[in-house]
C-alpha cells in the first residue's frame, strides 16, 4: 500500500504542476480561460493572484516529490511526513474549494481524489 500511496502522490502533485502552470505561466492565455471559465478581462485583473497561487500549487507538488524520493530512499519517517503533509494540504484546499465554491465542486473532486487516496493508502501501509 505505501508503493500505491506514493503513486498517487506522485499523480497528485504532478497535477500540481499542471495547475500552477496554468496559474502561473498561462494564466491569461485561451487555454487557462476556459479551464477555469474566466475571461480575458477577468484574467487580466486576476493575473498576480493567479501567479502567486500557482507557486503555493508548486510548493506543495516540491514537498511531495521530496518526500517520495525520501521515502524510495528508505528515510521512511521524514519522507512520510512530507508527502502526508504536501498531499494533506492539497487535500485541505480542495475540501476548501468544495465547499466555498458550489460551482466549481467538480474541479474540487477532480483537485482533491489523488490526493485524498494518496493519504489512505500511505496511512494504511505504514500501519501495516
Amino acid at each position: 500500500m505505501v508503493v500505491a500511496g506514493l503513486v498517487l502522490a506522485g499523480i497528485a502533485a504532478a497535477l500540481h504542476v499542471v495547475i500552477f502552470w496554468l496559474e502561473s505561466v498561462a494564466w491569461t492565455t485561451p487555454r487557462a480561460r476556459a479551464t477555469f471559465g474566466t475571461t480575458e478581462q477577468e484574467a487580466a485583473a486576476t493575473r498576480e493572484l493567479a501567479f502567486n497561487q500557482g507557486f503555493y500549487n508548486l510548493f506543495l507538488a516540491v514537498v511531495t516529490a521530496i518526500g517520495i524520493v525520501l521515502v524510495a530512499a528508505g528515510t521512511t519517517g521524514a519522507g512520510a511526513a512530507l508527502v502526508l503533509a504536501g498531499t494533506g494540504s492539497m487535500l485541505a484546499a480542495a475540501l476548501v474549494l468544495f465547499l466555498s465554491s458550489p460551482d466549481k465542486r467538480r474541479a474540487a473532486v477532480t483537485q482533491g481524489a489523488a490526493p485524498l487516496l494518496a493519504v489512505v493508502a500511505l496511512v494504511v501501509g505504514l500501519a501495516s
